[in-house]
C-alpha cells in the first residue's frame, strides 16, 4: 500500500519544508522506492501564471504542462522524477472545482461545505497524485504557516486522510524553528512547542519534527521538545545550515531523519548513498571562479530566475568551475554603461519574461555578447530577443521588434497564431514539446542528437515571414518542431557559443547530470579568458 507523508512548518515562512520534502524524497529514492511529492498552496491563485516573479519567485513548468510553484523544481532536481499536474494544488483550484461541480448539479442539491466537499476535493487529489504516479510513498508539503487561515481546510483534510488510509500508513512531519537569542547565547524551544500545540489541537499529532536553525541547538533542547511535544527523543531531528543545499539530504540522514521514517513507517532501512556521496565529492572539487551575467528585468528577487541559477551550478560541477552570478538589471542597461556594466563577465545569460520593461537592455546585452565573442545564452525571451538584435544590426531590419512589445515596426517575433484572444490563465504553450536539430550545429553538438524534447511557456513565437531575410543574413536556425514550422532553436556562427532556445532547459537540469546547454554555455564561459 502506498505510504503518505505529510511535512507542515510553524512559526515562520521560509524554513525549507521544501528542501526538507525534496531531501526525504532523495533518501527515500536511493532505498529504492518510487517517490512522488505535491505542494499544497493556500493562495487563492488557480495557479502561479499570473504572478509577477518578484512577488513569488518563478513559475515552474512540469513535464505535462502545469505552472507551478518553485517548490516543484527542488522535487524534480532533488528526487529526479517528472512532476505532474497533481503535484500542485492550490485552494483556488479547489473553489474552483468545487463550485464547478456544484454549478452543474454534482452534488444532487446538497449544502455545499468545506466539509466534506471542499476536504474531499484536496484528498481526491492526494490519491489520484499516488495513482497517476504510481509511487511507493507520496510526500505533500502543505504550504504556509500553522495557523493561517488559509491552511486550515487542507490541515483538516490532511487530518482525515491519516484515518482513511490508516496511521501506519501516514507520517506527519513539523518544521519548526528553533531561534538564536544572541543576548543570553542560548537557543529557545517555545516557538516550536506552541507551534506543535497549535498543529495537534486540529487534530493533527506529528510523528517528527525537524528544528530548523543555523547551528545545532543541542540534544537537551531536542529532548525538551519531544518531552513538552509528545514525540519520540530520537523523532526530533537537527536541521543546520549547510554550505550546499545538495548536501541536506546527507546531513538529514546524519541525524536520523530516513532510519525515523522507515521505521513508523515499517519500509526497509537499506540504501546506497555511494552516488550522492560522489556527486557532493565533486561539487567541494571545483575550482577557479566563472563570472555569468544573468540580464533581466526580476533580478531583485533572484528566486525569480530559481532553476537558471540550479542549472548553472549543475553545469558547474560537471566543469569543475565556481560559477559566479553578476546579476544585470536590464533597465538599467543602456549603450552608455555596458562595458562597464558587463566589464570581467565571460558568459551572458537573458532569462525569460514578460512584457517590454526592460527589454531594450536585454537587446543592448546580446549585441555586446554577439560583438565580443562573449558565450550568449538566451532562454525564452532570451531567444526573442536574440532575433531582434540580430534584425536590427545584421540584416538591418532596423525597426525590428516583438508584437508583445509595440504595435507598430517590423514583427519578427509575433504572437502564435492560436493565441489569439486566449485569455491569460494557463493557456499559453506549456509542457514538453519535440524538437529537431540540424547536424553540424552548436545545438546537436551539445545535445548529441537530432530529436530532443524540452518544456515550453511562452505566447510568442519566431515570425517565418521574416525567416528567409534572417537566414541570408546568416541567422542560424537550427532546431525546430518536427515539422519544420516553429523555430525553437537559432545560433550565430564564428562565436564560440551563441544559442537562444525557445523552450526552459533549465527545468529539466539535475544536480547529477547537468542540462546540456548549461553545461557547455558555462564550459565556454569558462575558455573566454583564453581565447582572448
Amino acid at each position: 500500500m502506498t505510504k503518505y507523508i505529510f511535512v507542515t512548518g510553524g512559526v515562520v515562512s521560509g524554513l525549507g519544508k521544501g528542501i526538507v520534502a525534496a531531501s526525504l524524497g532523495r533518501l527515500l529514492k536511493l532505498r529504492g522506492y518510487k517517490v512522488a511529492a505535491q505542494k499544497f498552496d493556500p493562495y487563492m491563485n488557480i495557479d502561479p501564471g499570473t504572478m509577477n516573479p518578484t512577488q513569488h519567485g518563478e513559475v515552474f513548468v512540469t513535464h505535462d504542462g502545469a505552472e507551478t510553484d518553485l517548490d516543484l523544481g527542488h522535487y524534480e532536481r532533488f528526487i529526479d522524477e517528472n512532476l505532474t499536474k497533481f503535484s500542485n494544488l492550490t485552494s483556488g483550484k479547489v473553489y474552483w472545482s468545487v463550485l464547478n461541480k456544484e454549478r452543474n448539479g454534482e452534488y444532487l442539491g446538497q449544502t455545499v461545505q468545506i466539509i466534506p466537499h471542499v476536504t474531499n476535493e484536496i484528498k481526491s487529489f492526494i490519491r489520484k497524485n499516488a495513482e497517476v504516479t504510481g509511487a511507493d510513498v507520496v510526500i505533500t508539503e502543505i504550504g504556509g504557516t500553522i495557523g493561517d487561515i488559509e491552511s486550515q481546510p487542507f490541515l483538516e483534510a490532511i487530518r482525515q486522510f491519516s484515518t482513511d488510509v490508516g496511521r501506519k500508513n501516514c507520517l506527519f512531519i513539523h518544521v519548526v524553528l528553533v531561534p538564536y537569542i544572541s543576548g543570553s547565547d542560548e537557543y529557545k524551544s517555545k516557538p516550536a512547542q506552541h507551534s506543535t500545540k497549535e498543529l495537534q489541537a486540529m487534530g493533527i499529532n506529528p510523528d517528527v519534527i525537524i528544528t530548523r536553525s543555523d547551528g545545532d541547538c543541542g540534544e537537551s533542547i531536542r529532548k525538551k521538545i519531544a518531552l513538552f511535544c509528545s514525540v519520540k527523543e530520537d523523532c526530533v531531528i537537527a536541521n543546520t545550515t549547510v554550505d550546499c543545499l545538495y548536501e541536506v539530504p546527507m546531513m538529514l540522514h546524519a541525524n536520523g531523519l530516513d532510519r525515523v521514517v522507515c521505521r513508523e513507517l515499517g519500509l526497509k532501512n537499506k540504501c546506497d548513498f555511494a552516488p550522492w556521496k560522489k556527486m557532493i565529492k565533486d561539487i567541494h572539487s571545483r575550482k577557479g571562479v566563472t563570472t555569468v551575467a544573468i540580464v533581466g528585468k526580476y533580478v531583485s528577487l533572484h528566486d525569480s530566475y530559481l532553476s537558471i541559477v540550479e542549472a548553472l551550478n549543475h553545469a558547474s560541477y560537471e566543469c569543475h568551475t565556481f560559477v559566479q552570478i553578476k546579476w544585470v538589471d536590464s533597465e538599467e542597461l543602456n549603450a552608455s554603461n555596458i562595458a562597464q556594466t558587463l566589464e570581467g563577465v565571460q558568459g551572458i545569460l537573458v532569462p525569460g519574461g514578460f512584457g517590454t520593461r526592460g527589454t531594450e537592455g536585454m537587446i543592448e546585452a546580446c549585441r555586446y555578447a554577439r560583438e565580443h565573442n562573449i558565450p550568449y545564452f538566451g532562454i525564452c525571451l532570451g531567444m526573442q530577443i536574440a532575433v531582434i538584435e540580430y534584425a536590427r544590426n545584421v540584416a538591418h531590419i532596423t525597426d525590428a521588434t516583438s508584437g508583445e512589445f509595440k504595435r507598430g515596426g517590423s514583427h519578427v517575433i509575433d504572437l502564435m497564431p492560436d493565441q489569439n484572444g486566449k485569455r491569460l490563465g494557463g493557456t499559453m504553450r506549456l509542457g514538453a514539446y519535440p524538437c529537431h536539430i540540424a547536424e553540424g550545429t552548436q545545438m546537436a553538438r551539445a545535445y548529441g542528437s537530432t530529436l530532443i524534447e524540452e518544456r515550453h511557456r511562452h505566447r510568442y513565437e519566431f515570425n517565418n515571414e521574416y525567416r528567409q531575410k534572417l537566414t541570408d543574413a546568416g541567422l542560424v536556425i537550427s532546431g525546430t518542431s518536427p515539422d519544420g514550422v516553429i523555430v525553437e532553436t537559432v545560433e550565430v556562427e564564428g562565436n564560440s557559443f551563441f544559442i537562444g532556445v525557445q523552450f526552459h532547459p533549465e527545468f529539466t537540469s539535475r544536480p547529477n547530470h547537468a542540462g546540456p546547454l548549461f553545461r557547455e554555455f558555462v564550459a565556454a564561459a569558462k575558455s573566454a579568458d583564453r581565447r582572448k
